[in-house]
């Protein structure tokens, strides 16, 4: 039996919506936000309508409900289990009930491959006959699990936008239509909200998800610490819950807390301890040294090793394929190995510049092609 949702998702505003993004965790609704921005400012007429956060709202989605502040992982998805069959159940009533001409799925494979499998098996699909696309913004890493999920992929869903260019290889054995529209952080308009600066603070970076920021802003703390602290420390937050979690943590006077988008211009760094999650990325293409770490409960990483196939976690290290930034993991994830690194970074000269050269190439990598950029491919899924 599935069980009733807090909330039940409202009607598009003036009675028709061409478009339907779901994204449920931060950086998608990031990135779906910029190109919900980009296809409305192309053609005004359109109607989107979202599952997001504050992103797609201020893109011009209608946002149905917030699923930024519902985002777990690991083994605490299992006490949720039956709030995201609820919502599964609710967007295929929602989809039925005001047929948008496209739903686009953001990132966050398992619940999006989810509801592409339930839209399908309802007959709402237009691969199972209905009125409506299903495509997919930011394909799910099936490079580094699970890799057989492309074929069900494939079956259920009209088309992929990909924004690493690699990715395009991996679906070259189905039929599934995938184009790479380059990565978000290196289109001409995106402002990226830090920048090297080698006079700066240093920044602490522990992620969007609760259990994560608990296990490490104490580490990385003690590893600024270690450095002497004479720097003060910027800790950018995603959400009002994590600032909450932050604030209740006494952290010292000079750790300032900053909400990631509140700053007209970048925050500039003179280096950086990250998870391997979205700020990663925009500390590699800003070239700020540091390192990338990693800590989740023992079961969930154990678990996590069997299934993942890549070398590194840290995306900017596998784009290039080597080390850009150590990755200090699970037990290597100790205050004295996080300071090294920092301490590496603020003092070594061949480093910084390496660095710097590195972020050079990943900008050139992920630049999009000529003709195709996000806002452009969600267009093209409407006609």
């Amino acid at each position: 039996m599935t069980t009733a949702l807090p909330f039940r998702l409202p009607p598009p505003v003036d009675g028709r919506v061409d478009l339907l993004v779901i994204a449920a965790e931060h950086s998608g609704d990031q990135h779906a936000g910029r190109m919900v921005q980009g296809l409305l400012n192309a053609e005004p007429d359109r109607r989107v309508c979202a599952l997001g956060g504050p992103a797609l709202a201020a893109g011009g989605a209608q946002l149905l409900e917030d699923l930024t502040t519902q985002s777990t992982m690991g083994f605490a998805v299992f006490g949720r289990l039956s709030f995201y069959r609820a919502l599964m159940a609710e967007v295929v009533r929602w989809v039925g009930a005001h047929q948008p001409r496209a739903v686009c799925l953001v990132d966050s494979s398992g619940l999006n491959l989810r509801i592409a499998k339930k839209l399908f098996a309802a007959g709402l699909a237009a691969k199972a006959g209905g009125p409506t696309r299903l495509v997919y913004f930011i394909s799910p890493q099936i490079w580094a699990s699970r890799s057989k999920r492309r074929f069900q992929m494939a079956r259920h869903l009209d088309g992929l936008a990909s924004i690493f260019p690699f990715e395009k290889d991996v679906y070259a054995d189905t039929d599934l239509p995938v184009s790479f529209v380059g990565h978000p952080f290196v289109a001409e308009d995106y402002r990226a909200p830090v920048a090297f600066d080698s006079a700066g603070p240093i920044l602490l970076l522990p992620g969007s998800r609760q259990s994560l920021v608990q296990r490490l802003m104490p580490v990385m703390v003690a590893a600024w610490q270690h450095v002497g602290g004479d720097r003060p420390a910027v800790v950018l937050y995603p959400s009002e819950t994590i600032r909450g979690l932050l604030a209740g943590m006494e952290l010292p006077a000079n750790v300032v807390l900053r909400a990631t988008e509140d700053s007209p211009a970048p925050v500039g760094a003179s280096a950086v301890l990250t998870t391997s999650g979205t700020m990663s990325m925009h500390c590699a293409l800003a070239g700020i040294p540091g390192a990338v770490t990693y800590k989740t409960d023992p079961l969930t990483y154990w678990l996590g090793r069997m299934i993942v196939q890549v070398k590194f976690i840290g995306i900017a290290n596998l784009l290039l394929q080597r080390e850009m930034y150590p990755e200090l993991i699970q037990g290597a994830a100790s205050a004295a190995a996080m300071a090294r690194e920092l301490e590496a970074g603020l003092t070594d000269r061949a480093r910084l510049a390496q660095i710097q050269q590195d972020a050079a190439e990943l900008r050139a990598l992920l630049q999009a092609p000529a003709d195709g950029s996000p806002a452009q491919w969600i267009a093209n899924q409407l006609k």
